[in-house]
């Protein structure tokens, strides 16, 4: 068994399946998880703790449904009971030895899961251990502080009181007093209807704010009583309501008394949430944490605003002296791309909120919110705000999204009840088409672009590739609640749409699809990664989506940590260009589904791991907004938490990847695996086809000396609950070179085909998933293959990596040529599979490593390019028949 090394200080591993355990396999039918814990029940047990020395300008955040902590890693923290904003700047002061430490100087290590956050502050003869902790469903936070001190040692708190609600409503007068009953500062506002608390069951020495005519200081603090020596735990408590003070004082006394039990359920919450969820063991142990991370993030999104719902936001990031907190609101297209990564994760509920929220703020003529701040409420948000509906691609999204939802988890009943609003949402949609027959932007509402050089356009190709799958999505929800004629009419006129798409917005010359029609209608030759949006669907011709996808595999577009929107040669680019240079993870996970629905695994797989890196650097365990384009750095201005940028760690994976997709409704299962080569197994457990659950295990064996048992692909398909009748169609791929010699299910023939792409090949195999054993065996010859595992420059730096822009076979499959690119003068390394089968290889040299084969590329160093090209050509023997 391979030995996987940990990453950082999780206690985690992904579980290889070794040669030994397939006769088990046989003989004992479907794994633990029909007879007991699943091993991804178990995995999930164990810590998701992520650490790393402090870095004190990152941005550090503990959120539940109701309310959240935004700060950085110093320990400077603002405090929100949605949506109300209670203080900012709270921190910490330690009071030993006759001095005053502020924390921030003694802040050392940073430890994460997925229901707190803890500094560890350490000073010459003390720790300060700090924990950030908000309940999932509670209305406060508590802040956890475990001593531990040769001397006495006393703890202050102070901080700012900035007691508002979000933007963009406002509140009256505000003040603050301190409670000596509470041994809180209580804070509230002229109507008495908002009210919070900030204090300690052991607080003491409080000071206020104050203004006189000689002086001021906004600060308030209290202390929190000396620990002389050894070990003690103090709690800072804050709490706040939206329904007077009666409420915010229950709530205060709630979370100070019953922090421990709250904590113990928030954990178990997480864990259980992770356990019911598609789970996944990988021999990567970087994109296992970083996959169990994002469905973490994501669902940390679901925010529970009482005078607006429950719904999704887009994200995270400290408001500073203003009144937003990031994206901290709910936005339509933010939540749909979202809930792609949801169906995928089989979190069926969550999407249905989601769809709940956006479809109760549809606009009269079916138009689709843009976004919804938490204070909308508060004001005439709709109308006198240009936001609401700002945006023209919510509307197509919000069709996809449900079609994909009721496809996926099997509610037609939702969809019969939301058809109307799907139906009116479609109308509008087709009132916004030109005299092309294309949605417009223009006059309209923007489609990704919202400002820049990039603009105007008359309509984005992604606008109107998002607007043909519409079609084909309402068509399928049309006859799924029994309107067949509708169905129909619009699979044909879906159909003439993806036609005209693609003959809109081709550049034959060029080999690209245009960004987008100008105002004039004419194609606007600028290539872009949003047209990876039209391949995530499916609608471009395979040879005209892998030669754009060539050109986005460049060192132009494609950087070591993601997508450019567009190509740094352009001279619209800048790379903080927020819509006209920067790195959007959202544009990678775009990039990296198209790319894999095209057969094209390496800038996948590279673009998969970029997103999936991201999600262990920056906020620990969350994946930034949006990143320069020249280094490697977030935005200034980047929400560090973005929900849909974690959404793009999921999808890239499952529906990438891995092929993943389910039909309740016709109770089947598609998986269509393109791992790398160097993956040789893996499992997904709780993959949900209406009541089944469902677990999958691949298996990649090498091929041997005797002639009559080459390599093969093995797969165990088993479920681990449920009794449906249900079918697998599983599709790996593998290379063109590789020639299949037979399929047998459980030991018995059985049928199969092999489509072949450009790319590679896919042996098709369906069969029935019943109880019991369902081992399913393909052998395989020849099935040559490469992979390399890309990873983030330092922070600050420019692109290092190698990119792999294309790969071409010869007729007589004996002969692959790679065109690559690299930085001048560095040497990479790609991982072989079957490496026997070389004759000789031009232009880089075989090595030998422990357990692989390699192939070391040297980039030439007098290259007057940065990044210059290089032809790598392989030589295989003759194919010698085998019987």
């Amino acid at each position: 068994m391979k030995t996987i090394p940990l990453r950082l200080t999780r206690r985690y591993f992904a579980l290889a399946l070794s040669s030994a355990l397939i006769p088990w396999l046989a003989a004992a039918g479907p794994s633990r998880g029909a007879h007991g814990p699943g091993r991804a029940a178990e995995a999930q047990s164990r810590s998701l703790e992520l650490s790393r020395p402090v870095r004190p300008w990152e941005f550090l955040c503990a959120v539940g449904t109701r309310a959240g902590l935004f700060g950085n890693e110093a320990g400077r923290m603002e405090a929100w009971v949605y949506p109300l904003k209670l203080l900012r700047d709270f921190r910490l002061q330690f009071h030993a030895e006759g001095r005053v430490l502020p924390a921030d100087t003694l802040a050392r290590t940073l430890i994460t899961r997925p229901e707190s956050s803890t500094i560890v502050y350490t000073g010459d003869t003390f720790s300060v251990r700090e924990t950030f902790f908000v309940p999932v469903n509670e209305p406060g936070a508590v802040i956890a502080l475990d001593v531990e001190t040769e001397f006495p040692l006393e703890i202050e708190g102070a901080f700012l009181r900035d007691f508002q609600l979000e933007w963009p409503a406002a509140l009256g007068g505000t003040y603050s007093s301190w409670d000596k009953d509470q041994r809180a500062f209580y804070l509230g506002e002229e109507t008495k209807k908002f009210a919070a608390f900030v204090g300690s069951p052991t607080a003491t020495e409080a000071r206020g704010e104050y203004q006189t005519n000689y002086s001021e200081s906004p600060v308030s603090s209290f202390r929190l009583g000396i620990t002389n020596k050894g070990k003690d735990t103090k709690l800072v408590v804050i709490a706040g309501s939206l329904d007077g003070r009666p409420q915010a004082e229950a709530t205060y006394k709630k979370l100070a008394a019953g922090y421990a039990n709250l904590l113990r359920a928030s954990t178990e919450y997480y864990r259980k949430y992770l356990a019911d969820t598609v789970s996944v063991e990988l021999p990567d142990a970087q994109i296992q944490q970083a996959y169990d991370w994002s469905r973490v993030s994501v669902v940390q999104g679901i925010v529970n605003n009482p005078f607006l719902g429950t719904g999704l936001v887009a994200g995270y990031r400290t408001s500073g002296e203003s009144q937003r907190p990031g994206f901290a609101w709910f936005f339509g297209r933010d939540s749909m791309w979202t809930a792609l990564a949801l169906d995928a994760a089989g979190d069926f509920a969550t999407t249905r909120t989601a769809l709940q929220f956006i479809s109760k703020y549809q606009r009269e003529d079916g138009k689709m919110p843009h976004e919804i701040a938490q204070g909308a409420s508060f004001v005439p948000w709709f109308k006198d705000f240009p936001y609401g509906y700002a945006s023209a691609d919510a509307t197509p999204l919000y069709i996809i999204a449900m079609n994909d939802y009721v496809t996926e988890s099997g509610d037609v009943a939702f969809a019969k009840e939301k058809w109307d609003s799907v139906w009116k949402a479609y109308q509008f949609l087709r009132s916004t088409y030109d005299e092309q027959g294309l949605p417009k932007n223009f006059g309209v509402g923007h489609g990704w672009v919202e400002g820049g050089p990039l603009l105007p356009v008359k309509s984005e190709f992604y606008q109107s590739a998002l607007g043909a799958e519409a079609m084909r999505a309402l068509s399928n929800l049309a006859r799924l609640t029994g309107k067949d004629a509708v169905g129909t009419e619009l699979a044909q006129a879906f159909e003439k749409q993806t036609s005209k798409i693609n003959d809109a917005f081709w550049l034959a010359d060029k080999q690209r699809y245009a960004f987008a029609l100008g105002t004039d209608g004419k194609p606007i030759d600028e290539a872009s990664v949003l047209a990876t949006v039209p391949m995530w669907f499916g609608l471009p011709e395979q040879k005209n989506a892998s030669a754009m996808i060539t050109q986005l595999a460049g060192v132009d577009h494609q950087t070591d940590w993601g997508m450019r929107i567009i190509s740094s040669h352009s001279p619209k680019f800048s790379g903080g260009g927020y819509h006209y240079g920067s790195v959007w993870p959202l544009f990678t996970g775009w990039a990296s589904v198209g790319e894999y629905r095209y057969h094209r695994a390496q800038p996948a797989y590279a673009n998969l791991r970029a997103n999936a890196l991201l999600a262990l650097d920056g906020s620990l365990g969350h994946v930034t907004e949006v990143l320069s384009g020249d280094y490697y750095q977030p935005l200034s201005t980047s929400s560090p938490h973005q929900i849909w940028s974690a959404a793009m760690v999921v999808s890239p994976l499952l529906r990438g990847m891995f092929g993943l997709s389910t039909d309740a409704n016709t109770h089947t299962l598609t998986f269509e695996p393109h791992p790398p080569a160097h993956w040789t197994q893996f499992s997904i457990e709780n993959l949900r086809l209406g009541n089944n659950r469902l677990l999958l295990n691949y298996k990649k064996e090498e091929g041997i000396a005797n002639p009559r048992s080459p390599a093969g692909i093995v797969l165990e398909a088993g479920r681990t609950s449920g009794s449906e009748d249900c079918t697998i169609e599983f599709r790996p791929a593998i290379s063109l070179r590789a020639k299949v010699q037979k399929v047998e299910l459980n030991f018995k023939p059985v049928p199969f085909r092999v489509e072949t792409s450009g790319e590679d090949q896919h042996v098709v195999v369906r069969f029935p998933i019943k109880e019991g054993k369902n081992l399913l065996r393909i052998s395989i010859t020849d099935n040559f293959g490469f992979s390399m595992d890309s990873t983030l420059p330092p922070l600050g730096s420019e692109s290092q990596g190698l990119r792999i822009l294309s790969e071409t076979w010869s007729p007589s499959r004996d002969q692959l040529s790679l065109e690559v690119s690299g930085q001048a003068g560095r040497e990479y390394e790609l991982r072989l599979w079957d490496a026997g089968e070389i004759q000789k290889v031009d232009g880089a040299d075989l090595g030998q490593r422990p357990g692989w084969q390699t192939l070391w590329i040297q980039i030439p160093q007098d290259s007057s390019e940065p990044y210059p090209h290089k032809r790598v050509v392989f030589h295989f023997f003759a194919k010698v028949p085998r019987g």
